[in-house]
């Protein structure tokens, strides 16, 4: 397999701003709001840096303009494309939201384009929604149609006659219980909506399928789920398969007599293939992680493969996509992306963690040219001409997730900031040479996910990754050194997703730290010193906490 980069050379475009206030363009007078003239004042300059992109969770193309791409992120809003990822525009900066779960164009007008906001994944970092929102003339302008109490929308299916008739699975809240989770309809554009199925307030639709012969006839995967601080809860009751044949008036579950796993089931990904929907694949969570297939349209289900390239996280993705010219064809997407060509019995990993981005939550298939592929990950885009042979990364789309910024005292001063799924960066705020800041001027100081970075003004930086790990990185030499602090008996330490550092305001050297403890070191954490016992409830039901990677 060969990858290919494309990214934007010169000035980096990221949403990390430099601030300048100018007076002279806003002069507040005795009455003026103070922070509000402050805030017009501010003159924003994009700093960078543009050398990785950042999470990608759909991706819409119409059929008879391959060139032309729409891309929704985690939280950069909506993207689109008339050069096949060569150049980008955003086309939903003006909305009040811009984290986007699901994007769909209409078969029979392709200027027809739905967002559904809130990221569909309820992983710790994602973000909520505000409902579904219509463009009737390519992402130009946009018209909210409601479902705003869904809070996270992870699949609309538009009728592919009947453009009107629009079907929205909602994951709903991952926090807390809700009643707008489950299916959606609406028969008029939306202007209503129809709950066509709900399970429970803890259950939402995960997955949401069109047979591509017969659009009365839908699979849905209902899951019950509840995101918590320390951990996260996949599968109960409210967990299942479900169809229609009548357009959603109706529906019938699928369970273990069907041939599906007994017991609690949670998140399914489901996959048909225009070239036979009697071929129906379910990608189960259940005691064991599996794929099932249907050969009669759904009636019946047998265990498929349980092979390890079939991959899952239920919480970040269970995607699995079916080639709409062979239904033996499968992709399942997960840390890697996996292919099988003999109807889902075993798998080879066409996309592995060298060389591209991991983290797989959305693939594009051309419906007629299965050679034309789009992958979107953690980093950004895929691209592939050849069914997946050869694969072209582009990540020039500025949508990188930052959770902390930090400056230093340099003339001029270095930005530094640590990115969900990208690592943690440091950059200039202004360079001497022509053509202004590059990508070549900012330098990644550590891996993983990237949270607070703090420089200690001698060339040396405090940088964290995910699970409360810690380094000291030299920025000459990128040597970095663990200083995590240890349990000074024998209960273990338990740090958060995103830690807690801070400098010693009195001391050079100082820096504290915290897990269910305050740690403080004195040196620059070649030693700790733990200045508190436990400062949490202590609950044992909170105590058993879940890693959730990168």
């Amino acid at each position: 397999m060969n990858v290919h980069f494309l990214t934007r050379v010169g000035l980096a475009v990221w949403a990390l701003g430099s601030l300048n206030v100018s007076w002279s363009q806003s002069k507040m007078s005795a009455d003026a709001d103070p922070v509000e003239a402050l805030v017009e004042a501010i003159n924003v300059r994009h700093l960078g840096p543009g050398t990785m992109s950042g999470r990608v969770t759909s991706i819409a193309v119409p059929q008879d303009s391959p060139e032309v791409v729409y891309v929704g992120t985690a939280s950069g809003g909506l993207w689109k494309s008339t050069s096949a990822g060569v150049t980008w525009e955003p086309v939903f900066d003006d909305q009040p939201t811009q984290s986007i779960g699901a994007v769909a164009l209409s078969a029979v007008n392709p200027d027809l384009v739905w967002a559904g906001t809130g990221e569909g994944n309820p992983r710790n970092s994602h973000t909520s929604g505000r409902g579904i929102y219509k463009s009737l003339d390519a992402g130009e302008t946009w018209s909210f149609m409601g479902l705003e109490d869904t809070k996270n929308i992870h699949r609309i299916l538009v009728h592919p006659r009947d453009p009107n008739t629009v079907f929205v699975a909602a994951t709903g809240s991952a926090w807390g219980d809700s009643e707008a989770r489950g299916v959606y309809k609406t028969t008029d554009g939306g202007l209503t909506w129809n709950h066509i199925l709900s399970v429970d307030e803890r259950t939402g639709c995960a997955e949401l399928i069109m047979d591509p012969s017969n659009p009365d006839k839908l699979f849905a995967a209902m899951w019950s789920f509840r995101r918590l601080p320390w951990t996260f809860q996949s599968g109960g009751e409210g967990s299942g398969l479900y169809v229609t044949y009548d357009g959603g008036d109706t529906w019938v579950e699928r369970t273990s007599e069907d041939g599906l796993p007994e017991g609690e089931l949670g998140r399914m990904g489901l996959a048909m293939s225009a070239a036979n929907p009697d071929v129906v694949y379910a990608l189960v969570e259940s005691t064991e992680y599996a794929l099932y297939r249907s050969d009669d349209g759904g009636q019946t289900f047998s265990l498929r493969s349980k092979d390890s390239d079939v991959g899952n996280r239920p919480f970040y993705y269970a995607e699995i996509h079916a080639d709409p010219t062979n239904e033996d064809h499968v992709f399942s997407l997960w840390s890697m992306v996996s292919k099988s060509t003999d109807g889902g019995r075993t798998f080879e990993v066409i996309l592995p963690y060298s060389g591209v981005h991991p983290d797989h939550h959305a693939l594009y298939i051309h419906p007629t040219d299965p050679n034309y592929l789009i992958n979107g990950n953690d980093g950004g885009l895929n691209f592939s001409r050849d069914g997946g042979d050869n694969w072209t990364f582009v990540n020039n789309l500025p949508v990188g997730q930052f959770y902390h910024i930090a400056v230093d005292n340099a003339e001029p001063y270095n930005v530094y900031g640590g990115m969900q799924d990208n690592g943690s960066w440091v950059g200039p705020s202004a360079v001497w040479h022509t053509g202004g800041i590059r990508n070549e001027d900012w330098q990644e100081v550590l891996f993983g996910d990237g949270f607070d970075v703090q420089p200690t003004g001698d060339g040396n930086v405090y940088a964290m990754y995910q699970g409360g790990a810690v380094n000291r990185v030299n920025l000459t030499t990128l040597g970095s050194t663990d200083i995590q602090p240890v349990s000074p008996d024998s209960v273990p330490l338990r740090f958060a997703w995103n830690g807690a550092l801070a400098l010693d305001p009195h001391s050079q050297d100082g820096l504290y730290f915290g897990s269910q403890r305050l740690h403080h070191s004195p040196d620059r954490g070649r030693t700790w010193a733990t200045l508190s016992g436990d400062l949490t409830t202590n609950d044992p039901d909170k105590l058993q906490q879940a890693t959730s990677g990168g």
